[in-house]
């Protein structure tokens, strides 16, 4: 069985935040990803509508699954975490995405796989560097902490 090296990133600012993500690392744990590596979780500035802050958290895991079923189970886990898309940006329980699945590029209407923004997010880059900052992410070649260090400061320390 071929295993794919899966990065997500999750994110909360519902709720009992801190627990949520424990949940939602739980519920990846068993259904999806095997040897489950986790940054320190990073409280954020919310982008898009006025909300909270957010807790943030880049994940690191094994799947045997590929891309698409991946999607599929991590939004089974956010719907049953009770998360509403309402609005683009908006508030949510818990949101996650997928940053890479292994060296593989993806552009499917659902799913494009580097993340096409995660170059730009320092609520994404600053977590994934206290895991991995040398780690270079396939495309852009280019590793996480250079893209951390290459962001403008006027996003860093911010969502």
């Amino acid at each position: 069985m071929k295993l794919f090296p899966v990065r997500l990133a999750l994110g909360s600012n519902l709720g009992d935040r801190e627990r949520l993500l424990q949940q939602a690392r739980e519920l990846l744990e068993e259904r999806l990803l095997t040897n489950l590596c986790c940054s320190p979780i990073h409280e954020t500035e919310p982008v898009g509508p006025p909300q909270g802050r957010y807790l943030n958290q880049v994940i690191r895991g094994e799947s045997s699954v590929g891309a698409l079923e991946t999607l599929q189970i991590c939004l089974g886990i956010e719907l049953q975490m009770g998360r509403e898309r309402m609005e683009q940006w908006g508030p949510r329980s818990i949101d996650i995405d997928i940053l890479t699945f292994g060296d593989q590029q993806v552009s499917e209407p659902k799913l494009t796989i580097p993340h096409p923004r995660l170059a730009e997010r320092s609520f994404v880059l600053a977590p994934w560097a206290d895991l991995e900052p040398d780690f270079v992410i396939p495309v852009l070649d280019r590793s996480v902490g250079d893209l951390l260090a290459a962001l403008p400061s006027s996003l860093k320390g911010t969502a």
